[in-house]
């Protein structure tokens, strides 16, 4: 499996903060079948983003780890101004492996109301937004139809694999298997942060796709796509389903 969001980088985020926390999630991550995974630190406005330190201690942990788990760097991106405009400049700072696709995480208490312009702006710039974690996120999860829209223009989806197993909670389980089967999922991953609660396991999750969705989805969701962005290749996904808008009975 290729998990594509990690916090396995110590003392840059809410992440690994010691050496020792990081080796311990890479381990996991490689016992639990993980042959890839991608550090993704927050670039927001609380955690300032260092691709050069960054890139450093990747180098370290894979030193430490030797061939049981191969590192990759890329970022955990919040819509900002500057963000925007530095990836704007250089993308190969984010993106993962210096390609094109783009981690975006979305604030929970606002989306831009130009969002959808500044996806489209990035597109046009060969770089493709993934948005992390859309079942976590209620106002995101309130206007699905505007996510299907995302994914017809050229975005992609990722489910965290906990939220799939109830690991958030039953809101979320149900928020991730809703888009499951409206087809807006195209990577699932462990948003890992530590080894205990938020750990780099991937196989409860793998388990359950297999099992309910079928293991050719289970491959494509957590190996064939992901390992796609490792080297920038176009994925080509399912047209999402339209979500039925439910009808208020109160009209004025």
């Amino acid at each position: 499996m290729v998990d594509i969001h990690s916090h396995i980088v110590y003392g840059v985020d809410d992440g690994a903060q010691t050496i020792e926390d990081s080796l311990a999630m890479l381990r996991m991550a490689a016992e639990c079948g993980t042959t890839d995974i991608v550090a993704t630190p927050h670039s927001d406005n609380k955690y300032t983003y260092y691709p050069e330190l960054i890139a450093e201690r990747i180098a370290e942990l894979q030193a430490a780890m030797g061939d049981r788990i191969r590192i990759h760097r890329g970022c955990d991106f919040h819509l900002h101004f500057d963000n925007i405009r530095n990836c704007e400049e250089d993308r190969s700072r984010f993106t993962i492996n210096g390609q094109r696709y783009l981690m975006v995480e979305f604030s929970e208490i606002n989306i831009p109301k130009n969002i959808t312009l500044v996806f489209h702006d990035m597109l046009r710039r060969d770089i493709t937004p993934v948005v992390t974690h859309p079942e976590r996120n209620a106002l995101l999860m309130a206007r699905v139809n505007q996510m299907v829209e995302w994914v017809r223009s050229g975005c992609l989806m990722q489910v965290t694999a906990q939220s799939l197993i109830g690991g958030f909670g039953k809101k979320a389980e149900e928020a991730a298997k809703k888009l499951m089967r409206h087809k807006l999922v195209h990577f699932i991953a462990s948003d890992a942060h530590d080894t205990e609660f938020r750990p780099p396991d991937l196989r409860p999750a793998w388990d359950l796709v297999a099992s309910d969705y079928g293991e050719k989805t289970a491959e494509l969701l957590f190996n064939t796509n992901p390992r796609m962005t490792l080297t920038g290749e176009y994925i080509e996904c399912e047209d999402p389903d339209d979500v039925p808008v439910k009808k208020s009975w109160f009209r004025w």
